[in-house]
């Protein structure tokens, strides 16, 4: 068996603010990582975390972020996979990251989102979404609609800490998780689920 990790975050500013009156839930923002720390992490998001409008698929930047937000919150999750669907995810982030000049946010999407309408515009994504299309792709996770309508709320209870298949490994803020020194820093044994 292998393991991926799914970043919840919730990010101070006034578009995760309106995210989170849609989405009804705190975190606002998914990222795939392959590390418990979230070092080697992916996702679409903001490609400069003081311009919001400014977005893409990014390689997280954990010390550029906390410069921007040192207060941002983090929940971590354990997945466990099979190491063939591990390598799938992480050759497709890899994949993404060197061509990221030609991943988008799907700012012309958004309406359909909110509609309840599946829309896909050839490399155009949420952070949801795109999270949606690698893990059904590479078998981790079987999504019951289209990955475009795939909201940060359904990853949360589909692999968050109070699904069946999430590990609770970190909750706390971005600097604690940079430091790694809060006595909130938990590491769960295999098989431990914390809820």
């Amino acid at each position: 068996m292998a393991e991926i990790y799914i970043g919840f975050v919730d990010t101070p500013g006034l578009f995760a603010f309106l995210i989170r009156k849609v989405i009804r839930q705190r975190y606002v923002h998914v990222v795939l990582g392959f590390d418990s720390g979230l070092e080697e992490a992916y996702s679409v998001g903001r490609r400069f975390p003081e311009i919001p409008l400014i977005a893409g698929f990014e390689k997280e930047d954990r010390r550029r972020i906390l410069n921007q937000f040192p207060t941002a919150r983090y929940q971590i999750c354990r997945i466990r996979c099979k190491e063939e669907q591990r390598n799938e995810l992480k050759l497709a982030a890899e994949n993404a990251y060197r061509n990221r000049r030609r991943y988008h946010y799907t700012v012309l999407g958004l309406p359909f989102l909110l509609a309840g309408k599946a829309f896909y515009q050839k490399n155009h994504y949420t952070c949801s979404s795109w999270l949606a299309c690698v893990t059904q792709e590479a078998g981790v996770y079987e999504w019951d609609r289209h990955f475009s309508l795939v909201t940060p709320r359904e990853v949360y209870e589909a692999m968050g800490k109070d699904s069946l298949r999430g590990e609770l490994v970190f909750e706390g803020t971005l600097e604690e998780l940079v430091n790694q020194r809060s006595s909130s820093w938990r590491t769960a044994p295999a098989g431990v689920l914390y809820r």
